[in-house]
């Protein structure tokens, strides 16, 4: 049996508060420890399940104990790193962990990039972006880094225009021309599956997609780009971790062909592969 434990969001406010207590000299010793399981933070899809290929499928051999926790939300995985609670996470990518590290003043950084999820316009309502009519509800993730690449992706299909250089912090506020007179609602992301049925669209994260049976290489009304794209997901750890053995072991493991070939073969281009240095 997977030595797998899930946990929800109502694990943040005891991550939290764990932050916020935790002593120096805890996280000095915790950060020296490397005898015992590597503990990895993550979100059940895709990462969770790449996580366990390896360590059902390759961990033994390269003498690695590896352990899974799987969050459903995109902010403790990166509390527990920071507190010692786990000893690295998998879940993100660049331009949300600087916005975390910034707004939580954790000290979290990346050690490997692994895979890509392109992120997705969806409809239970119709078939195509062009299809949708003058007034339509779109939901959109309401986490910073999230909601602006949402933007992003239907400025770069015509759906709407965006100010010229907002980047990262572009909100519905920075929209310059929106022709169809679309409206946004903004939801946490985890969410925006759920709100299908409620709403014309959404524009929904490729592991979120995937939990809710959706496949973003078929279903998605418009597809983010892989070319240069820089929300590849990516192994963290707490600054100071990064040579710690264990996780030099599962960096190696996560960018191996048999992990390159596992997410092919199941995923079929709702995942890419993209291994390398963030």
């Amino acid at each position: 049996m997977r030595n797998t434990a899930k946990f929800t969001t109502a694990a943040l406010a005891v991550g939290a508060l764990t932050l916020g207590l935790t002593a120096c000299g805890s996280d000095k010793d915790a950060a020296s420890d490397t005898s015992g399981p590597l503990t990895v933070a993550a979100s059940p899809t895709p990462h969770a399940e790449i996580l366990n290929f390896v360590k059902d499928k390759l961990a033994k051999k390269a003498g690695l104990d590896l352990e899974v926790k799987e969050f459903t939300d995109y902010v403790t995985p990166n509390t527990a790193t920071e507190d010692g609670s786990v000893d690295a996470n998998y879940f993100q990518n660049q331009p949300y962990l600087d916005d975390f590290n910034k707004k939580n003043g954790t000290h979290i950084v990346p050690v490997v990039t692994v895979h890509l999820e392109p992120l997705g316009l969806y409809s239970h309502k119709v078939k195509s972006a062009d299809a949708l009519k003058s007034g339509a509800t779109v939901a959109v993730p309401n986490d910073s880094v999230n909601e602006a690449r949402a933007l992003k992706l239907l400025a770069a299909n015509k759906l709407i225009t965006l100010k010229e250089g907002v980047g990262n912090d572009a909100t519905p506020a920075d929209i310059t021309e929106n022709p169809k007179k679309l409206k946004f609602k903004e939801l946490e992301a985890a969410q925006t599956p759920r709100s299908l049925d409620d709403v014309d669209a959404a524009v929904i994260n490729g592991n979120y997609a995937i939990e809710a049976d959706l496949k973003p290489a078929s279903d998605a009304l418009v597809l983010e780009s892989a070319k240069d794209n820089p929300y590849g997901n990516f192994l963290a750890v707490k600054d100071g971790n990064e040579d710690d053995p264990r996780v030099k072991k599962l960096a190696k493991l996560l960018t191996s062909a048999e992990v390159k070939k596992f997410i092919e073969d199941k995923y079929d281009g709702s995942v890419i592969a993209s291994f390398g240095t963030p």
